[in-house]
């Protein structure tokens, strides 16, 4: 996600100082997410900049508010109907990492997964406990959130336990192949 449109949308109910800002973003990701307030301060100042939002004044304590513009509003609208497109994810360092440890010599592919396997569930016990936390105070923001959290770690897990089947019926390793692209036409060549 990004931090600058999700604190953009957090001043969609009114004004609100940077402090203010972090603590709700917080809040709002159910505390799966810190910033700390030199990111907050650094993405205010860029949405300022931008015409995103405005200062408006400052609070009965002298804290300066920020007000979303009507530029912001619209730039909000636009993220909030635009499905996240694959180009927008960032790269999964899992599956690389995954791929080059099954393509390089000498790497235990299985010792590989089972220690990411066991990273995974241990994080979805941790989710899992937060979620229940959630739960129980009627957070359910918090818990959709987590849920997210939970259901991505047990399919990283499902496709664990496959990369690990797949190479072991493979012999322990891939063999690399390159493709080669070439406008209008691929080609495919073997890397050994």
């Amino acid at each position: 996600m990004s931090v600058k449109f999700g604190l953009l949308a957090l001043f969609a109910d009114g004004p609100k100082y940077g402090y203010q800002v972090r603590t709700e973003f917080e809040a709002r990701t159910g505390g799966t997410w810190p910033v700390n307030v030199g990111q907050v301060y650094t993405t205010l100042e860029r949405l300022d900049r931008d015409g995103m939002v405005a200062a408006e004044g400052t609070n009965a304590e002298g804290r300066a508010l920020y007000a979303i513009t009507e530029a912001g509003r619209a730039a909000l609208d636009t993220w909030f109907s635009t499905p996240v497109a694959d180009a927008d994810r960032p790269r999964n360092e899992l599956a690389i990492k995954l791929l080059m440890a099954a393509t390089t010599p000498g790497v235990d592919v299985g010792m590989v997964v089972q220690r990411q396997r066991t990273e995974s569930l241990r994080l979805m016990r941790d989710y899992n406990t937060l979620r229940r936390t959630a739960d129980e105070a009627d957070d359910v923001a918090g818990v959709l959130l987590l849920d997210s959290l939970v259901f991505a770690l047990e399919g990283e897990v499902r496709w664990l336990d496959h990369v690990e089947s797949t190479v072991l019926r493979r012999g322990g390793r891939l063999t690399p192949v390159i493709r080669v692209r070439k406008p209008g036409r691929a080609s495919t060549r073997s890397g050994r």
